[in-house]
């Protein structure tokens, strides 16, 4: 949470902040998950479509080449950290019977690798994966 905030912080583009902060609200969503299952709750899966189905971004970066550069820094690291989490997630549910924690564990995976895509998505919109 607190690397997309400060990312939105930082990106130059509008579009990319937004991006940035829609994901964030994600991510609480899984920390409080988290948390209730830490307190003994067992949390509701949202159920929704992807998020990185229906998000289709176009160009719309309009910085000069340094601002340009800085955004797919951002956009590179965080799909990294993404990777890193979806795949400890995967690894982590392996640790418990309940499959109702399990459950919760695989959905907040996919979330992960969503949010992945949708940066990646942003990266290829705005010519920045070269």
């Amino acid at each position: 949470m607190q690397k997309y905030d400060f990312y939105s912080a930082q990106a130059k583009d509008p579009e990319l902040k937004k991006l940035f902060k829609k994901i964030l609200k994600h991510e609480q969503n899984h920390y409080d998950m988290l948390n209730d299952l830490m307190k003994g709750n067992m949390p509701a899966i949202k159920t929704r479509k992807p998020s990185s189905a229906k998000y289709e971004p176009t160009a719309t970066h309009k910085g000069d080449q340094a601002s340009k550069d800085f955004d797919k820094f951002l956009c590179t690291d965080i799909i990294a950290t993404e990777k890193y989490v979806a795949t400890t997630y995967n690894n982590d549910l392996f640790y418990f019977v309940s499959p109702e924690v399990r459950n919760v564990l695989n959905a907040i995976m996919t979330d992960e690798q969503n949010h992945a895509e949708m940066i990646w998505k942003y990266k290829v919109a705005n010519k920045m994966t070269a």
